[in-house]
């Protein structure tokens, strides 16, 4: 006898505002599928890593004023994927919970750490700033992280511990990224459907 099939926990989500308008659609049990169009290339090419390493099937269409700059995009971007990915979690039982990656990519060497404790908070350390990783500022880059775990309502903790290249740094801390939420969501076949936690909610 088989056991049955559960749901895919997935989330789809809109919000249009006089800044940006976005849709998005997360499936936390995919197989890495992506198509993703925000405007901007590397914006794509981050949210894509996110996917494609994280096992995570996103479906992401955004565009906003750009003629003002890429700050209000890849804001609402980040708001958007972290509130999909927490709608798609719904209540975390049975997961891991935490997870963590050191991520390698040529000469950069990348940590993150990331807790599902419904306690939102980011520690974030690019070196980037006052640097341009391709078409975006670094310091956006640092925001986008922040922006996710804030509306994911997930801790984090993101650090480049070595490397020259600012797009390798951006790349891997996405990658790194990916693959500690996909450890945390994984669902943990010893825990029985309980809640990671011994008050018994996550909940803040």
């Amino acid at each position: 006898m088989t056991a049955p099939e559960t749901a895919p926990r997935s989330a789809s989500l809109e919000r249009a505002t006089a800044e940006t308008a976005i849709s998005i659609t997360v499936n936390l049990d995919g197989q890495g599928r992506y198509n993703v169009e925000t405007g901007n290339g590397f914006l794509d090419h981050m949210v894509s890593q996110i996917s494609r390493h994280g096992l995570f099937d996103i479906d992401l269409q955004a565009q906003g004023d750009t003629h003002v700059g890429w700050h209000h995009l890849v804001e609402d971007t980040a708001i958007m994927l972290g509130r999909a990915f927490g709608q798609a979690l719904g209540e975390p039982r049975g997961i891991r919970r935490m997870g963590h990656a050191i991520v390698p990519l040529d000469e950069t060497l990348v940590m993150v750490a990331v807790d599902w404790s419904g306690r939102p908070y980011a520690a974030v350390d690019t070196t980037l700033n006052d640097t341009m990783v391709e078409t975006l500022s670094g310091d956006l880059i640092a925001h986008f992280l922040e922006s996710f775990a804030i509306e994911a309502r997930i801790n984090l903790h993101a650090k480049v511990l070595a490397g020259i290249s600012p797009h390798h740094k951006a790349e891997a801390l996405c990658k790194a990224l990916a693959r500690a939420l996909r450890d945390a969501v994984e669902p943990d076949p010893r825990a029985g459907g309980q809640v990671p936690s011994t008050k018994g909610v996550l909940d803040g």
